[in-house]
């Protein structure tokens, strides 16, 4: 009674928080193919201003991966009439933070300030749109930054370096197989006019995307983006390019990776599967829930209380779906297992847990505890204006609408158990996955 009690109350309490964050949302587009999306929230005088390009480390040229984060970088360089750091330097001067950042679909660039500060970050952010400056004193160095920085988050962790193998083994035509930061012997190569390239292929107001969240009214917003960024012509060479596509995949692929560093040897799977489609967002809400159910918390976590828990067999075991991707989505899973127990072991024993699974079906009891932790997750998420501005961004950078994004907790609420079971069973296909052993270097004893 007190469990039951306790929920509706949790109920009452998100109803609420659904009704304070259902907040005006305001899509738009300008005349030079700019889309905007203003998100009103008037709780603080401080605005996010977000400029998304929906290009990334996917759609690099041959031989010149890593020059989409490159470019990122030499963006804040300077413009025909703005020194290099100068942008940066304004935006602190005002009182704000700014940054930056590069995925295989999209690259991002944000300001968060005082919301009587909105007309100059557009007006600087419009700026180099169009203007971007720099030379070559500039960006040799600025390549040096990125190759340390290879070496400092990817190359120094033997975790990071095993993802990389992983996703390297899953796609094999697809760019997905490429590190977003670059391979380093092409990194090494590259300059700035092929930078300059990229950009001009690449960016302008029609392959764009506009969100401003928080403190300021949709009209006077759309006015100021009419005022900075109206006047920028199209790019007419800026359009989404077509990608190579993953051929069928015949055969699971396996891999083992050595290495001293590794403390807690493990294993790894990854299966190539759909990510969300508009209109469509039934089997990526399936397959969000079967993670969650597989492994969310260790206390909700199917995997997570049988390998560790009852079994005793694991350290840790893990499962997430990784949706938000324009081509292919990812289904991860994974085990860490006790000193004893063998990588063969544990693999065996994590594949008998998805087996189990399958096979007797979601615990209503259980899946009415996820459905619930899941949909109050999407609803605190609504209280970070920077995060939901994000959601628009990421979501219509690959190819969702306003509407799915809007939609997409009513897809979770919709999903069934006999959903979740079925996407487990029809797009987790072993053939399209790869298996990794990461593990310390065998040591022989000679005689």
């Amino acid at each position: 009674m007190f469990a039951r009690s306790l929920f509706l109350a949790a109920a009452v309490v998100l109803g609420g928080l659904v009704a304070a964050q259902a907040s005006p949302v305001t899509h738009a587009t300008l005349d030079n193919g700019l889309q905007v999306v203003v998100i009103e929230d008037r709780r603080a005088p401080v605005v996010v201003h977000m400029v998304w390009y929906p290009v990334g480390a996917a759609d690099e040229p041959p031989l010149q991966s890593g020059i989409a984060h490159f470019l990122e970088h030499l963006m804040f360089k300077g413009t025909d009439t703005r020194d290099p750091g100068e942008f940066s330097a304004v935006v602190e001067a005002n009182g704000g933070r700014d940054n930056a950042f590069t995925s295989w679909d999209y690259t991002g660039y944000f300001q968060r300030v005082a919301s009587d500060r909105l007309g100059l970050m557009m007006e600087m952010e419009a700026d180099r749109m169009q203007n971007l400056s720099f030379t070559e004193a500039e960006w040799r160095p600025e390549r040096d930054v990125i190759l340390e920085e290879r070496g400092q988050v990817l190359e120094s962790r033997v975790g990071a370096q095993f993802n990389e193998a992983l996703l390297a083994a899953l796609f094999k035509e697809h760019p997905y197989g490429v590190p977003i930061i670059g391979w380093r012997h092409d990194m090494a190569r590259l300059t700035g006019d092929m930078a300059m390239d990229f950009y001009a292929t690449h960016y302008g107001p029609n392959n764009a995307i506009l969100v401003i969240a928080g403190d300021v009214d949709a009209a006077d917003a759309l006015a100021l983006a009419e005022q900075h960024y109206g006047p920028i012509p199209p790019n007419p060479a800026a359009m989404r390019q077509p990608r190579p596509s993953e051929p069928p995949h015949l055969a699971a692929r396996r891999l083992v990776m050595e290495d001293a560093r590794v403390g807690n040897p493990s294993v790894s799977r990854v299966y190539k599967v759909p990510p969300r489609r508009s209109e469509d967002q039934s089997q990526a809400a399936a397959l969000h829930m079967l993670a969650a159910l597989l492994g969310g918390s260790a206390t909700t976590s199917v995997l997570e209380r049988q390998l560790n828990f009852e079994e005793g067999i694991a350290l840790s075991a893990w499962a997430s779906y990784m949706g938000t991707m324009r081509d292919y989505g990812m289904f991860m899973m994974g085990i860490t297992p006790v000193e004893d127990v063998s990588l063969d072991e544990a693999e065996a024993a994590m594949d008998r847990g998805f087996a189990e699974f399958l096979e007797n079906g979601v615990d209503l009891e259980q899946f009415e505890r996820v459905r619930h932790q899941m949909r109050a997750s999407e609803i605190y998420a609504l209280d970070d204006t920077q995060a939901r501005a994000r959601r628009y961004g990421v979501g219509l950078s690959i190819g969702l609408s306003v509407a799915d994004i809007e939609g997409w907790m009513d897809a979770l609420d919709a999903v069934t158990p006999e959903d979740v079971i079925a996407a487990g069973r029809e797009l987790l296909d072993h053939r399209a996955s790869v298996t990794g052993h990461l593990t310390r270097p065998q040591t022989s004893e000679v005689n």
